[in-house]
């Protein structure tokens, strides 16, 4: 099931754990396919340029996951984005649309915080 993505939640997340992210595809055999990337939230997307494989992929599979680590590389969640890919181009600009946004906890964080919690505004 989706769950909408309060952009203005998005858009203070995006702040904290900044521009460049891992964006995770399916390839046409079923195999994961991670790049890095750099993304912006323009309006209700985010957006990012990718290349030959990501685009083919996304062509075929529109779902898309970014994944931001830590911010600074110090904190205790990471981000993780769900998406569908929206005028998919193959190589270039692509535009994804958020369905679901969460903060995930690390393995082996300090103290005992919940596993993950949603991003949405309060």
């Amino acid at each position: 099931m989706s769950i909408a993505v309060d952009t203005a939640a998005l858009s203070d997340r995006l702040a904290e754990f900044g521009a460049h992210a891992y964006l995770t595809t399916v390839s046409d055999d079923q195999r994961p396919h991670v790049v890095s990337v750099t993304v912006a939230l323009e309006g209700d997307r985010l957006v990012t340029s990718v290349g030959r494989h990501t685009g083919a992929n996304l062509a075929g599979r529109p779902a898309a996951t970014f994944l931001w680590p830590p911010a600074g590389g110090d904190g205790d969640y990471g981000l993780i984005v769900d998406g569908t890919a929206v005028e998919v181009a193959g190589e270039g600009a692509l535009a994804v649309q958020p369905t679901r946004a969460v903060l995930h906890r690390l393995a082996g964080a300090a103290g005992d915080g919940p596993t993950c919690v949603a991003v949405e505004s309060h």
